[in-house]
């Protein structure tokens, strides 16, 4: 299931703008995922602009080769950004316009991943004055936020309208999803080369945003202790949902995996990047240090620009 890329990319005397923080909710990690970018690349003798944005204008600095979008959520993991820099003729990292903004719109994923059969739970879009049809438990979430932002757990249906009341505050569409059971697991891609499967375990409730970025709270198992026709199947899945999406660079898939088989709940295609996120564990466990993490991006994120 493993596969090698021979894309390789050198850093050094190279020109490269980091882009980090930006307008969304995620601005915070997106500060840290870029400082450990710029650093790990100027260790590895690139000349580095950091550039932190705080609205959507953007100046890349002239003579830059090569943008690292570290923008993670709102602007720049939704096609925006991407779409401004094609517009300027500057490469960057990561995915091209339209794949990054279906994959950031959970609703649109979903359709995807539905109309290619790869397994994903149950599901209902409400609008203002709609309610779930699906039975409880439910999860209700806001289509476009990150970092579990705006993403509700509903065992009471007292909890309902609050929860949908907040998810309207990000847009004009909810999603409803069936809770399905099961090991929360995510799988990173470089390529089409499938990286160890990573298990998550929250010490307590769901793997939230507080869970996600407070110290200690969660327990990271790499690779997952799953039996080996369970990792196969895992890595399966993930590879057929970004074939779904279209993507080709790199991302990280958010598998459950229950009694019936995994199913994808979402795509995210600017993980969080710094040295002990998801992704660069991953990568870890595979043989690829962070430094050489950040080339095989580079070098996977030119080639989708020149082809």
């Amino acid at each position: 299931m493993i596969m090698r890329d021979s894309t390789t990319f050198e850093p050094r005397n190279r020109r490269l703008a980091v882009l980090k923080g930006g307008p969304g909710s995620e601005r915070d990690v997106s500060l840290r995922s870029g400082a450990s970018v710029a650093s790990a690349l100027r260790a590895a003798g690139a000349e580095v602009s950091e550039i932190e944005l705080t609205g959507t204008d953007v100046e890349i600095p002239a003579g830059t080769e090569l943008v690292f979008n570290l923008i993670h959520g709102t602007f720049g993991e939704d096609g925006r950004l991407q779409a401004l820099l094609d517009g300027r003729g500057i490469p960057y990292t990561g995915e091209g316009t339209e794949e990054s903004r279906i994959a950031f719109d959970k609703i649109l994923t979903k359709q995807a991943l539905q109309r290619a059969g790869v397994p994903t739970p149950r599901s209902e879009i409400l609008r203002k004055g709609g309610r779930p049809t699906l039975p409880l438990p439910i999860v209700i979430k806001a289509p476009c936020q990150g970092s579990s932002v705006g993403v509700h757990l509903i065992h009471d249906a007292a909890a309902i309208d609050g929860a949908i009341t907040d998810c309207l505050l990000h847009g004009d569409e909810v999603l409803v999803e069936e809770l399905v059971q099961g090991r929360e697991l995510t799988v990173g891609l470089l390529g089409e080369e499938v990286l160890p499967v990573v298990e998550i375990r929250p010490l307590a409730g769901f793997y939230d945003y507080t869970n996600k970025y407070t110290k200690g709270a969660t327990e990271y198992l790499v690779p997952a202790p799953l039996t080996p026709a369970e990792t196969e199947v895992v890595q399966a899945v993930a590879l057929a949902a970004v074939k779904a999406l279209g993507l080709n660079v790199y991302s990280r898939v958010d598998v459950l995996l229950g009694e019936g088989g995994p199913t994808v709940l979402e795509i995210n295609t600017i993980p969080g990047m710094t040295e002990t996120s998801l992704l660069p564990k991953a990568a870890a466990a595979y043989g690829l240090d962070f430094t050489q993490l950040c080339c095989r991006i580079a070098g996977l994120s030119l080639n989708a620009r020149s082809a």
